[in-house]
């Protein structure tokens, strides 16, 4: 059990950017559920498609893993034989928190823990690669490499995961889902303080794309086809599937 979320509680001076480090990692549990609307369920069914596309002595990537919930809950759909998971976050203080929650959960020949940036992890024979509201925090200029590298390293019938805040086109849609989410977050127990506080410290370092920038950069790099399989509010999820050509 995580604790309650208190970052934003009280007034920060100088207020600095938004970064995984050892306080939202103390909490990431109850913010992330507290903040967007259908994360549960995004990770539960993360768990299904990875069972449905995990082949049998591949790997699967969770890039920006934070806490590990995505590994969870492929772990425990995935009945293949001899897959490797491979965890990459940059911040160690959500490494530790990830090893201490595979616990025994995940036997640890069963997964790498790399302190990395997703920019820089080499992808290898990948049937599965889950980026659960990371391409988002990725500098804009390097999304695209990363893309058409993930789809690179994954033989026919991978299937890259993509869930991202995106930004919509139309600037009315705009401020109704951005008083909406408001709502939830006030509903959900945070005050005009936290959500005023932590949108800003977000601002400066989340750099949000529109859907259909989404979906041509996965056709850009490859990927045959492209479905959203969620939404809620702003928040999406996306599924790119890299053909299986074998006979």
């Amino acid at each position: 059990m995580s604790e309650s979320d208190d970052i934003y509680a009280k007034k920060r001076s100088p207020l600095g950017d938004f970064s995984f480090d050892a306080d939202v990692a103390r909490v990431f549990p109850d913010m992330i559920r507290r903040s967007v609307p259908g994360y549960e369920t995004i990770v539960f069914l993360i768990g299904c498609i990875a069972g449905m596309h995990a082949r049998e002595g591949s790997n699967v990537y969770d890039l920006g893993c934070s806490l590990g919930a995505s590994t969870l809950s492929m772990h425990s759909r995935i009945d293949c034989p001899g897959v490797h998971y491979f965890c990459v976050d940059n911040s160690m203080d959500m490494l530790k928190g990830c090893a201490k929650a595979f616990g025994r959960r995940i036997p640890e020949s069963d997964y790498t823990l790399v302190r990395e940036n997703v920019e820089s992890v080499e992808i290898t024979n990948a049937s599965v690669v889950v980026m659960n509201f990371t391409l988002q925090f990725v500098d804009s200029p390097e999304r695209d490499a990363l893309i058409r590298r993930i789809h690179d390293g994954m033989p026919g019938g991978g299937v890259l995961i993509l869930s991202e805040k995106v930004r919509p086109g139309d600037a009315g849609q705009e401020r109704f889902m951005a008083s909406l989410h408001d709502a939830f977050k006030r509903a959900n127990g945070y005050s005009g303080l936290e959500i005023s506080q932590k949108r800003t410290a977000l601002e400066r370092v989340m750099k949000l794309d529109s859907p259909e920038r989404h979906r041509r950069r996965l056709v850009d790099a490859g990927f045959d086809s492209v479905h959203q399989w969620f939404q809620g509010l702003d928040f999406r999820s996306f599924v790119a599937i890299r053909t299986d050509t074998s006979p």
